[in-house]
């Protein structure tokens, strides 16, 4: 990405309590060390995909091992939130073809809390941090919601 950094170290929307755990997912996946020098603001940039990246990045493609892993990490983060929420283990379950296309979902007991169907994850990211937390925080009320709603089935 050609574009400067959309984030800078010290930001205050990186004390979020999402931004803060989707760094540790972040890091969490990164098996060859690369993030442990980095800064949190750098390790969560790449998330960050404003009008001007998303140009550069063609409408069909498939997605790489590195975003493939920002999804994974996405995905893990909404989880550990719902957990932390609702007490109840959440485990996230996501299939995707070589081309970018499949299901996420997070498994709470024998609940599905949680449904996205995935499209152009080659092009996974969000416009802004907000944005990133807005739609972490709908997913997971709406999740945590439906494990309230059916506890029962969450704790089988």
């Amino acid at each position: 990405m050609s574009e400067e950094a959309v984030l800078e170290e010290g930001s205050a929307v990186l004390e979020h309590p999402f931004l803060k755990q989707m760094i540790v997912q972040l890091r969490a996946v990164d098996s060859y060390g690369t993030y442990d020098t980095w800064s949190d603001a750098k390790v969560l940039d790449p998330m960050i995909l404003t009008k001007a990246r998303r140009r550069e990045i063609p409408v069909v493609g498939d997605p790489d091992e590195t975003t493939i892993s920002r999804v994974k990490a996405f995905y893990n983060g909404l989880a550990q939130m719902i957990e932390k929420e609702t007490g109840i283990m959440a485990v996230p379950v996501i299939n995707l073809t070589h081309e970018g296309f499949g299901r996420a979902m997070i498994v709470v007991g024998k609940l599905v809390a949680l449904d996205k169907t995935l499209r152009d994850v080659h092009r996974f990211g969000f416009e802004t941090p907000e944005k990133l937390i807005e739609d972490a925080e709908k997913l997971i009320s709406k999740a945590v919601e439906l494990v309230t709603q059916f506890k029962e089935v969450a704790k089988l």
